[in-house]
């Protein structure tokens, strides 16, 4: 049996380069342009007050099976950058999500509009998936209309802190995972994008109906409590109110719209290796609903 144990080694000494060493360098770096914040500088808790810890800026939220928690940003936004240092905990986690995301539910319930990072819990051997999503004027009454695109990530996200952010202008949205975009939504049209402020949001919680491989696994609370760590909150945007004059952040070094060539290389990388879905490719799905396919 000794000779199996070289197999993992082998298989990686045999791994294409480039995914061995991980996605090409976008070449630039969105998140360099915006200052870090601590929590209380930009955001309150929300829900689950006992099960939020804030030390020295970073945040530390947990589900048991009494609650999870969830935190609310001081202001609503109508574009911006934002983003956070993320680390996840590690073994059984099935059914847990842990999210940062963008919303306007609570202005406008039953036909709201988000933009959604959301890492879908596993089970042991089996990766984190970073399901991210758009809706626009959904709901949560089964007329709701996902856009979902799904990723398993070039690392462990339970080693060690990762930066994910969302970049959202008038014209396009963003996903960025270290500075790598992932996806790129750009507003084909009024009705395939959302347009009105909205709050960042981040949350742990128990959503076992779906959440891991259509609910096949569950959350199990002998593994409580679930964990998520966040740090070097990211907020450059144009906050709802504020001065027409405010233009958010760029991807692009050119402070343009789109991607340079090389981000499209890197994004392009990404979607090769590590799409696990996509709502335009699923022949289940009614495409008349999401015209932008």
């Amino acid at each position: 049996m000794a000779p199996l144990l070289y197999l993992p080694l082998l298989f990686v000494m045999f791994l294409p380069i480039s995914i061995a060493q991980g996605p090409p360098s976008p070449g630039y770096y969105p998140s360099s342009r915006i200052n870090s914040i601590g929590f209380d500088q930009g955001f309150r808790n929300l829900w689950g007050s006992q099960h939020q810890r804030v030390d020295q800026g970073s945040l530390t939220i947990w589900l048991d099976r009494n609650s999870g928690s969830g935190f609310k940003s001081l202001k609503p936004y109508r574009s911006g950058y934002f983003g956070a240092a993320i680390k996840l905990q590690p073994g059984y986690t099935a059914g847990v999500i842990t999210s940062l995301y963008l919303s306007n539910n609570q202005d406008h319930p039953g036909n709201h509009d988000e933009i959604d990072i959301e890492f879908l819990g596993t089970t042991p051997g089996k990766p984190y998936t970073l399901q991210t999503n758009v809706y626009i004027r959904g709901s949560g009454d089964g007329n709701i209309i996902g856009r979902e695109m799904k990723f398993h990530l070039w690392f462990d996200p339970t080693q060690d802190f990762h930066n994910y952010a969302i970049l959202w202008t008038p014209i396009e949205i963003i996903f960025l995972v270290d500075d790598v975009p992932i996806r790129r939504y750009p507003r084909k049209s009024d009705a395939t994008f959302p347009l009105r402020p909205m709050w960042v949001y981040g949350s742990i919680w128990d959503a076992s109906s779906w959440a891991t491989e259509n609910g096949r696994y569950k959350a199990d609370y002998k593994y409580q409590p679930f964990v998520g760590r966040y740090r070097y909150f990211k907020i450059g945007g144009c906050v709802a109110g504020g001065s027409a004059s405010c233009r958010p952040p760029s991807a692009s070094p050119s402070g343009g719209a789109g991607l340079t060539q090389q981000q499209h290389l890197a994004m392009e990388w990404v979607q090769r290796n590590y799409l696990v879905y996509n709502y335009c490719s699923d022949p289940r799905r009614d495409h008349t609903q999401t015209p932008e396919c």
